[in-house]
């Protein structure tokens, strides 16, 4: 009996042990099955109305992360620090009160900054699917795509 009682320690110890093997093996990347918070989350501008937005080697990304304390937006434009309010219910977001630092842009990043604080004036929804963020108007359509960046 005693021999018994060791095979099936074992055999649970080797099943726990394949079953951690596998959890442990599938990458934050596969999992899909969670949603990102839309707050206190760094969201990272990949499309402008379906347009891949351009990454410009020594400046910021643009992106945006909203803060829940006093709802606060942060972020940049991909030149310029932004900062401004935000509010939000299970489907509308809004943004007020945008505002910019000053520093002069270059052509492709100025065009970049201009696109990027006149979308976020017209958004009025949202909706995350996994790590994607996408800004809506007042009819649905997609208006800004944003993927979530854990930075630790």
């Amino acid at each position: 009996m005693k021999q018994a009682q060791v095979m099936t320690w074992a055999a649970v110890m080797s099943a726990a042990l394949t079953l951690g093997g596998c959890v442990g093996a599938q990458s934050s990347e596969d999992y899909q099955g969670v949603d990102e918070p839309l707050e206190n989350t760094y969201w990272k501008l990949v499309a402008l109305e379906d347009q891949p937005t351009p990454v410009v080697d020594g400046k910021r990304e643009a992106h945006i992360v909203l803060h829940t304390q006093d709802s606060r937006v942060a972020g940049s434009t991909g030149c310029n620090r932004l900062m401004g309010e935000y509010h939000h219910d299970e489907q509308a977001l809004g943004f007020d009160r945008l505002a910019t630092t000053r520093m002069a842009c270059p052509g492709e990043v100025a065009t970049l900054e201009r696109d990027f604080l006149a979308t976020l004036n017209e958004v009025s929804g949202w909706q995350i699917d996994g790590k994607t963020l996408t800004l809506t108007d007042e009819q649905g359509a997609s208006l800004a795509r944003l993927e979530a960046v854990h930075l630790y």
